[in-house]
């Protein structure tokens, strides 16, 4: 989800943030009356790297079961995670490939990534960081006992990639009855990766990242293909919420919200209170104890 909020965050935590790991969250995804669910940003972006596996760690290590990432492909086809167009802010591309970093992520090859370091940007203890595959992050996932949002970032982009990570996922056992049913959702502000992936697995939960409250026309038109629509936190509101709820979306149960990206206690009680179905969060301890 398009969000600077993890480098912010690390700046405004200070270095205690980034050396020391809360402590874990007691059941702090578990679902308990209307209590919404709380994914972590990019693992747990405020106190990890993020999209990378530290990040996804720290985040098992707070308790927190679901995970948000984004994925794109690489010149070879590799899927890869990265949230931006280019690789400047997360890694040393600067360094390493001085002529080519303002380059989007398409035009390296997988073997090229592999040499850049994800992590030092945050702190020296993340130094050697590397950008992982998706293969190798559901591995991780499954190992943490963990669940996915996975966005399909900048689709357009990417021609096809739709296919690649159905393919990935197949591979390694992600689109069986189990995580199909309980542990992943495929998302996009691109619409129309999100109506392909549907329609070629249409038993498959998907959302619609929007960056503006959508229209009631838009949202019914969502609801044809999508399971949820998600947008930035600030353009949500209790009617908002009732409007989607008032919807069935594409499984025939009732439409979800996931605002995003809220990473204070008094915006997780806000948006918990208008009835939302999930948050994102690059603290998401933080909003799990604001709702506990």
């Amino acid at each position: 989800m398009r969000s600077s909020t993890a480098a912010a965050t690390a700046v405004a935590l200070g270095t205690t943030a980034l050396l020391l790991v809360p402590a874990a969250v007691p059941a702090a995804t578990a679902a308990a009356g209307n209590r919404p669910r709380i994914s972590g940003h990019r693992g747990a972006a405020g106190y990890a790297p993020e999209n990378t596996l530290p990040s996804f760690d720290t985040a098992d290590a707070l308790g927190i079961d679901w995970v948000e990432t984004d994925v794109q492909r690489t010149r070879d086809g590799e899927l890869i995670l990265l949230h931006d167009r280019d690789l400047r802010r997360t890694t040393d591309v600067e360094s390493v490939f001085p002529s080519r970093a303002d380059r989007p992520v398409g035009d390296f090859t997988a073997a090229e990534l592999a040499r850049l370091d994800a992590g030092s940007w945050m702190g020296a203890r993340f130094a050697g960081t590397r950008i992982p595959t998706l293969a190798r992050t559901l591995d991780r996932l499954d190992r943490n006992g963990q669940s996915l949002l996975l966005e399909i970032k900048q689709p357009d982009l990417h021609p096809g990639i739709e296919d690649d990570i159905l393919d990935v996922l197949g591979r390694k056992g992600w689109l069986d009855r189990g995580h199909v049913d309980h542990r992943l959702t495929v998302m996009s502000f691109g619409t129309n990766a999100v109506r392909t992936i549907h329609r070629k697995r249409p038993e498959l939960k998907t959302s619609v990242l929007v960056t503006a409250r959508p229209t009631a026309a838009a949202l019914r038109g969502y609801a044809t293909y999508a399971d949820q629509v998600n947008p930035d936190y600030r353009q949500v509101s209790g009617d908002f919420v009732a409007a989607v709820h008032a919807l069935k979306g594409a499984h025939g149960k009732r439409l979800e919200t996931v605002p995003w990206v809220i990473n204070t206690a008094s915006a997780a009680r806000t948006v918990a209170g208008w009835g939302a179905d999930g948050m994102t969060s690059d603290l998401p301890d933080v909003a799990a104890r604001a709702l506990d």
